[in-house]
């Protein structure tokens, strides 16, 4: 086949090989790609550098995640599932990375750490450091770069929500989002006495505010708040370790919860909650500091009614097993709940979430309100099987939240005002939330309810002040939209009073009728 250049990317020129099937595949950020690839030399014997095929697996990068290689994103993106291309690539541009990056991957292939032994600093600074890649093809290539020719075939285009995605490769909306459902499967798993597994639930979520809260400004309103939101959690965590009788662990994490929140009483409630565990952890410490060679106390033994009453009182409440797994019991009520627990429909979730998203941005508002609305179900129905509002129900409500705010954007945009009113008429009632202020304001609007529309339109200003000139824009087009519905009232009544009794009007002929009609003579006797 003819090369052909990729658009808008010079340095680049592509042959395709075999053809692909189906249509070209959407690629937005996460995606996972499959596949395999040959490097070879631009010379007339094009000596093969590497091969995926060689190491028994293919190879992956996710989209948008800053591989090394920047041009195998690009190459990538153009082809088809089951296409197979080469593409030829400059050295200026675009292959000046690739000894470092074929190191990494050779090193996996054998099985080990593409980064032992290596100091702490960039790719670049540690050949520099080392004078070598270790391979003497790729040293080669390092010092005399030049072109280089790769046949790809792409095997597979993951879905973003198709694979445990790790906390580098979430957005910070992804990871908040993430939070919460963690902390559900932490309590699930307490209420199972998997105490080894919450444990690690719950740390994770920790790292994951931490990430976020890293890239805030100290004492600032965000990071303050997602330092509160990492306390239930730290203190869920500490509880799990009682329960494995990790007392080191506990007082390690307590000491430091103490040390950033002097006087907050759930913290004290969580190290007053296992007084003997406390004790059981001081009297190993006077042991080591006597230079005692006995093995550490063990604490006493907790009893079942007080592991009960511990299980009782994690600080962020617990979902009992019976609620966890109960809508995997009685999934036959629903037909889209049909088959699935709670884990199933909550990773549904977030993938409708994420299609609905995706067809807002194109404009697909119909397909993207379907989209919403099915996750909505999913949250209904796994905060029907809790049996009273507490903390895990606190939970799917902030999963909730995003999804009724995209459906009455979605709602907005088809002009279906009056039920964008009543979504966030519920919303409100729950959640004094300035975005579904704002979208009832602009459904007022729409709907001529001039009263309701000020009403809410200050509301948003005062919860936003920032939002101040869109705020009057809005208001401007109420204004207008008022005097043209007053100036169509005018015209529709004096079009109507004009129909009956101008000339030519009904009412007018009738009048002319009856004065013309003659009456008989009366008889005379």
């Amino acid at each position: 086949m003819e090369e052909t250049y990729l658009l808008d990317y010079p340095g680049v020129r592509k042959k395709i090989l075999a053809g692909g099937s189906g249509p070209l595949p959407h690629f937005p950020t996460g995606t996972k790609l499959v596949f395999h690839f040959q490097t070879l030399l631009d010379n007339f014997e094009r000596t093969v550098i590497d091969d995926s095929r060689l190491a028994g697996r293919p190879a992956e990068i996710f989209v948008g995640k800053m591989f090394k290689m920047e041009v195998w994103e690009t190459l990538l993106t153009s082809m088809r599932v089951g296409e197979v291309a080469e593409f030829w690539c400059d050295a200026i541009q675009h292959t000046g990375l690739y000894p470092i990056v074929s190191k990494g991957m050779r090193l996996i292939a054998q099985g080990k750490d593409p980064l032992e032994g290596q100091r702490h600093m960039c790719g670049m600074g540690n050949l520099f450091h080392y004078h070598s890649t270790g391979f003497p093809e790729l040293d080669e290539l390092m010092r005399t770069p030049q072109p280089l020719i790769f046949i790809m075939e792409l095997l597979q285009v993951g879905d973003p929500m198709s694979y445990h995605r790790e906390s580098w490769m979430m957005e910070k909306d992804e990871k908040l989002q993430t939070v919460p459902v963690l902390h559900m499967q932490g309590n699930a798993l307490v209420k199972q006495k998997q105490y080894r597994e919450a444990a690690s639930k719950y740390k994770e979520a920790v790292l994951l505010l931490k990430t976020v809260q890293s890239r805030e400004m100290p004492g600032d309103i965000d990071y303050i708040n997602l330092g509160r939101m990492i306390v239930p959690l730290e203190l869920n965590y500490c509880q799990c370790m009682l329960e494995l009788e990790e007392y080191y662990e506990v007082i390690d994490h307590m000491d430091e919860l103490l040390e950033k929140h002097k006087g907050r009483g759930e913290i004290e409630k969580g190290k007053q909650e296992h007084p003997e565990s406390v004790t059981a952890v001081e009297n190993n410490k006077v042991g080591a500091e006597n230079g005692s060679e006995e093995s550490p106390p063990q604490c006493a033994e907790v009893h079942e009614e007080e592991l009960r009453e511990n299980e009782a009182t994690l600080t962020e409440g617990t979902v009992t097993k019976e609620e966890a797994s109960s809508s995997a019991m009685n999934l036959n009520t629903c037909s889209k709940t049909e088959g699935k627990d709670w884990q199933q429909m909550l990773r549904l979730v977030m993938l409708l979430q994420n299609e609905g998203n995706f067809l807002i941005k194109e404009s697909h508002f119909q397909e993207a309100s379907g989209k919403f609305k099915e996750a909505i179900e999913y949250m209904d129905f796994l905060q029907n099987k809790l049996d009273q509002p507490g903390d895990d129900w606190e939970s799917l409500e902030k999963v909730r939240l995003p999804l009724t705010l995209n459906l009455s954007q979605c709602m907005l945009e088809l002009k279906q005002y009056q039920q964008v009113v009543e979504l966030n008429n519920k919303l409100l009632k729950k959640h004094k939330n300035f975005k579904a202020v704002y979208q009832r304001a602009r459904a007022h609007a729409a709907l001529c309810n001039e009263d309701e529309a000020r009403r809410d339109f200050d509301t948003a200003e005062k919860l936003d002040p920032k939002f101040k000139p869109f705020v009057r824009q809005e208001l401007k087009k109420l204004c207008e939209r008022m005097r043209a519905m007053h100036a169509q009232e005018k015209k529709t009544y004096w079009d109507t009073t004009q129909q009956k009794w101008g000339p030519g009007g009904a009412r007018a002929k009738n009048a002319a009728r009856k004065k013309n009609v003659k009456f008989p003579p009366k008889a005379t006797e």
